[in-house]
């Protein structure tokens, strides 16, 4: 049987009166990719953040599972001691700091100093990009290398559950299919991912299965491939049909 890793039910977030996520239901197993795809809008990131809980003042309801226990209440520091990251929309790196210093803080809450050392070379065979530029401010990079960096950034956490949350916003489209193949890498690798994209065709054809969510609401789900020829995702998500 798959191993839960996250499991939503009922999830639901308003802001006053507005009801941003309608009472979703999700999961993440073991060692899977998993897409939450919808337009602009549709509630995807404040679910994410309502996982991390990095909500601003805003009423929410429903179970977040993480491993089994319930997160609703855990602080969003705690996250990352738990092994949950997120790399957040707009990358977030520290952009006064070099990238070997954005890296040493996302592995901040360990202290075997020879492993942080293999991951950085393990991450810089992944970012050769980020390898030749170790010694450079982050803010000085592309938007393509910072989320590289963001990606790194987490990973160096060793997360359980990694969330990605746009990672192809403003970027070219030849960075999109790079980051893309990288998303790809890292799931080979066992990591489980939950991403949250507007590109649904590289999504859906990175992840094992897939959520459709629109006006807060989940839609449709399935098997990732299956929704790529889906008539219905096809007309909505990927201007085809």
């Amino acid at each position: 049987m798959a191993e839960n890793v996250l499991k939503i039910s009922n999830l639901k977030v308003a802001y006053g009166g507005i009801k941003a996520v309608k009472g979703i239901d999700l999961e993440v197993n073991k060692g899977e990719l998993i897409t939450l795809i919808g337009a602009n809008g549709a509630g995807k990131t404040t679910t994410l953040k309502a996982i991390t809980g990095t909500l601003p003042a805003c009423k929410v309801e429903g179970e977040i599972n993480y491993l089994g226990a319930s997160i609703r209440n855990v602080n969003s520091f705690e996250m990352v001691k738990n092994h949950l990251a997120m790399v957040p929309e707009g990358r977030g790196v520290f952009t006064r700091m070099t990238i070997l210093e954005n890296l040493m803080m996302g592995a901040y809450i360990r202290n075997d100093k020879a492993g942080i050392n293999a991951d950085v070379e393990k991450w810089f065979t992944v970012f050769p990009r980020l390898k030749e530029r170790a010694s450079q401010l982050a803010g000085t990079l592309s938007g393509g290398e910072q989320q590289m960096l963001a990606m790194a950034r987490a990973l160096m956490s060793h997360p359980n559950l990694l969330l990605l949350d746009e990672p192809s916003m403003g970027l070219s489209p030849i960075m999109v299919e790079k980051i893309f193949e990288v998303v790809r890498n890292v799931s080979a690798q066992g990591i489980t991912i939950l991403l949250v994209e507007q590109n649904a065709k590289l999504a859906l054809q990175a992840a094992h299965r897939g959520y459709v969510m629109d006006s807060g609401a989940i839609t449709m789900s399935g098997n990732a491939k299956d929704m790529l020829n889906d008539p219905k995702v096809q007309a909505a998500y990927l201007g085809e049909g």
